[in-house]
């Protein structure tokens, strides 16, 4: 009995003494510690904590630092891998930790990663250009110049990109852009420049700048393509973020970012809303000739833009994580825009003499909703060969448009009034879109890469048009002759492989890619059906050479085209003014584009640059010119009633008018001196020849012919700076001037615009305020003359006024809408192609 009791006691003493050696892992223990920087001794606030299981690496917990830099955080008993991050900094790691109890692991300090100082954004910290040989990525962070705008104002800030008084965006001086939205084409984007000016500024993460794309992307766009991605954080735990904007002319914004990182899954949500005012305004002097060349009248136009819009914007989305290498994200982009315009347009006409015979004015009060949703699911998969990755995406999108325009005109000198029109214009689009991507690295170290993918993208756009006049009795009549409904189908189906390979300094990458596109363009009430089946093929070549670490030349050639869309198809003629018409052209073809580009980039320690030569052939190039219809506006001159006034009709119309060939050089240089200073200088100068003949008929039966032969120099630069002044103030600023050009019939003069920007960290840093001056010499203004055969007209557009906006920020648990994008080419990311295209 002694003996047995004995053997009781000792089971039970080692049962206690391995239980006690078990972690519970039911038992909730608390990691704390303190992280400092190393050189300056200081705490890190926000630095993260990432505590992963090893027996289970999808179960991921973590936490942040305080503004003491301490942290404390309760986890399961088990075994972790330990780690702590800070942008820009050292990470700290701690492998097959044994956390059984309460455990302080004291103070940690981690210094700057220098390497990591051009990979990573430093949101925080400033304005980040990233300058690569295939791309350049612009994080649109902590730009201040920004605060309270649209993308077309964060769009104006971009290396290479150049954007006009309507908001029409060019890549390198040329408009046949691709614009994306996470790497997809949206329904976001819009029908027209106004839809992208409500898109607000605060919603978008990042830009990417492609020039040559590769035959990964779509061949749309003889210029390159624009990426705009929208934020999605990562962070762990829950953070966000709160802007209000308020500005004259009037700009009340607000904005709300949220974000929710658990073990299996991330929430995210972006929500806006903007109501502003955008006063604008312009004039159009008109010089009217014989045959002989002897003036007949003068027509002098001024117009008063006077906009407002209410809009509401919100991106919500939730990427869930099946395991460590596979995910799925599902999101969903919900907006809506009310408003409306006024245009007041005066007219004085005079005769030769330049006696003034009539004066009138014609106001057009516009009223718009525009409302869009899109819903998209994006799957990745990651093998365990680090780069063999399987990605899935689907994208569903609708947008509707109404627009209803009221006119009248009246005759000043007696206040009579003209027959009154109205206009309705209902759009409404929806886009579906299938896409996978495979990409295989392979060989000695995975030097080499293969890569396959499909996309699928099928739009449908409607457009009805009705134009009413009213008659003797007051009531509007619709005019057939000005009536209709285009309805435009676009499939497009493209299928591409690439191969790439580097051996030592040298890489190579080729590619080719198929689209079969189908198009119809039909008009319904006239049964003008038009249908357009093509296939094309677009291969690409990229070769890289790495002079050193720091240095890389490329050579690339790739063959892309532009697809008419959305205004340039459109039929409908605008009748804000009736002398100078706007008219679409349903029957344009695509234009073609084979695209060569050397590049050249150099780091050095404080100093990035990167040029590049270009060379474009174009054909089929389509673009608006003017035409004298032969038809006049005669109006009843009150003074004069044997001498009514008579005003030739001028209409803008695209046509596919000729070849094309644009040389040019571009330089980018971004100088850092020191810690949140940093300059950057963009340069581009391209030379232009266009070569083409048109011939039409006018009203009056009479041919006419002009020719369309036109060289031209252009270029144009953008300079900013970023600089911390006393009492720890950020300044910014940016200049950008346009230089002249010119062709055919017309010639632009140069333009010169400037922003600048304050801000200030208040309530211990976890607040902003920021003040913002755009256009700060009202001097954004487009200025141009025009010449056909028997017309001269001189004009001058401002779209937006000069505008100010105060900003105020407020941050929890993020430091200075702090974003890092731990995964790297995550959903919405283009990517890049390996290091073929010189990709740091």
């Amino acid at each position: 009995m002694k003996y047995y009791s004995l053997f009781i006691l000792l089971i039970l003493s080692s049962l206690s003494i391995w239980s006690q050696s078990r972690p519970n892992i039911n038992q909730l223990i608390t990691v704390s510690g303190t992280v400092l920087d190393k050189d300056t001794g200081e705490p890190l606030e926000y630095a993260t904590l990432v505590l992963q299981s090893v027996d289970n690496p999808s179960q991921v917990t973590g936490g942040i630092t305080d503004e003491k830099g301490l942290f404390s955080v309760e986890a399961k008993a088990g075994k972790y891998n330990l780690s702590i991050e800070y942008i820009s900094y050292k990470t700290y790691t701690l492998n097959n930790q044994t956390l059984k109890t309460d455990t302080n692991l004291g103070t940690i300090v981690i210094g700057l990663d220098v390497s990591q100082l051009d990979e990573v954004e430093l949101v925080a910290e400033r304005t980040t250009v990233e300058l690569r040989l295939d791309k350049k990525v612009y994080n649109v962070g902590q730009d201040l110049t920004v605060k309270g705008g649209s993308v077309t104002d964060v769009l104006d800030n971009v290396p290479s990109v150049s954007v006009d008084v309507e908001g029409n965006i060019s890549l390198r001086g040329n408009s046949s852009v691709r614009i994306l939205i996470n790497g997809k084409p949206s329904a976001l984007s819009g029908l027209s420049p106004d839809a992208l000016q409500q898109l607000p500024a605060d919603a978008i993460q990042k830009v990417e700048v492609i020039t040559n794309p590769s035959a990964r992307y779509d061949a749309e766009g003889t210029a390159g393509i624009l990426n705009i991605v929208l934020k999605q954080n990562k962070t762990v735990g829950l953070n966000g973020a709160f802007n209000a904007t308020v500005g004259t002319p009037k700009n009340n914004a607000g904005t709300l970012n949220l974000n929710l990182r658990r073990d299996k899954f991330n929430l995210f949500t972006t929500t806006t809303f903007r109501n502003n005012e955008g006063p604008g305004n312009g004039f159009n002097n008109q010089e009217n000739f014989d045959e002989n060349g002897q003036t007949l009248s003068f027509q002098d136009e001024k117009r008063l833009y006077k906009r407002n819009n209410n809009n509401f914007n919100t991106n919500l989305g939730l990427e869930f994580f099946i395991d460590e290498n596979t995910s799925i994200t599902n999101s969903i982009v919900v907006r809506n825009s009310t408003g409306g315009t006024r245009t007041e347009v005066d007219f004085n006409n005079y005769n030769a003499a330049r006696i003034l015979s009539l004066s009138r004015e014609r106001i057009s009060q516009e009223s718009e909703t525009d409302d869009n949703f899109q819903y998209s699911m994006n799957f990745q998969k990651k093998f365990k060969k680090d780069g063999h990755v399987l990605t899935a995406d689907y994208q569903y999108s609708t947008g509707d448009e109404v627009e209803d325009t009221d006119i009248s005109e009246t005759i000043l000198q007696n206040n009579s009034f003209l027959p009154s029109e109205q206009t309705n214009t209902t759009e409404n689009q929806k886009n579906q879109l299938f896409q996978i991507d495979y990409v295989l690295p392979f060989g000695n170290e995975n030097q080499s890469q293969f890569e396959l993918g499909y996309r699928g993208t099928f739009n449908k756009f409607t457009t009805a048009f009705e134009f009413s006049i009213e008659n003797a009795n007051g009531n509007f009549i619709s005019d057939p002759n000005f009536s209709n409904t285009l309805f435009y189908k676009e499939y497009v189906q493209a299928a591409y492989t690439q191969l790439g390979s580097k051996w030592d300094s040298f890489s190579l990458l080729t590619g080719l890619r198929m689209e079969h596109s189908n198009i119809d363009v039909n008009l319904i009430e006239t049964n003008d059906l038009q249908n357009k089946t093509y296939i094309n093929w677009f291969p690409s070549v990229f070769l890289g050479y790495e002079t050193s670490e720091n240095t890389q030349l490329t050579l690339s050639f790739s063959r892309r085209l532009r697809r008419p869309r959305n205004r340039f198809i459109n039929p409908f003629v605008s009748r804000s003014s009736n002398t100078n018409l706007r008219q679409g052209n349903a029957d344009l073809d695509p234009t073609f584009t084979n695209a060569f580009d050397l590049g050249y980039i150099t780091r050095l320690d404080k100093l990035t640059f990167t040029t590049s030569g270009y060379f474009n052939h174009s054909t089929g190039v389509f673009q608006y010119i003017r035409q004298e219809t032969g038809d006049v506006v005669t109006i009843e001159n009150p003074m004069d009633l044997s001498n009514p006034v008579t005003v030739p009709i001028i209409l803008s119309r695209p046509i596919n008018l000729a070849n094309e060939k644009r040389v040019g050089m571009e330089f980018t240089t971004t100088y850092t001196p020191k810690r949140n200073w940093r300059f950057t200088w963009n340069v581009n100068m391209f030379q232009r020849a266009l070569r083409g003949d048109y011939s039409y008929t006018n009203s009056d039966g009479q041919t006419i012919s002009q020719n369309f032969d036109a060289d031209n120099f252009s270029w144009f630069t953008r300079l900013s700076a970023k600089v911390v002044l006393p009492y720890a103030i950020d300044f910014q600023s940016n200049a950008f001037y346009m230089g002249p050009s010119r062709d055919a019939q017309s010639r632009n003069k140069g333009m010169l615009s400037a922003n600048l920007a304050f801000s200030k960290e208040i309530l211990k840093d976890k607040g902003t305020l920021s003040l913002n001056v755009s256009d700060l010499f009202n001097s954004r203004k487009r200025m141009s003359e025009i010449r056909t055969p028997n017309v001269f007209s001189d004009s001058e557009f401002q779209w937006r006024q000069r505008q100010i906006n105060l900003t105020f920020a407020y941050r929890f648990n993020q430091k200075k809408n702090f974003s890092r994008d731990r995964s790297r080419g995550g959903q919405g990311d283009m990517g890049g192609d390996m290091e073929f295209q010189g990709t740091p």
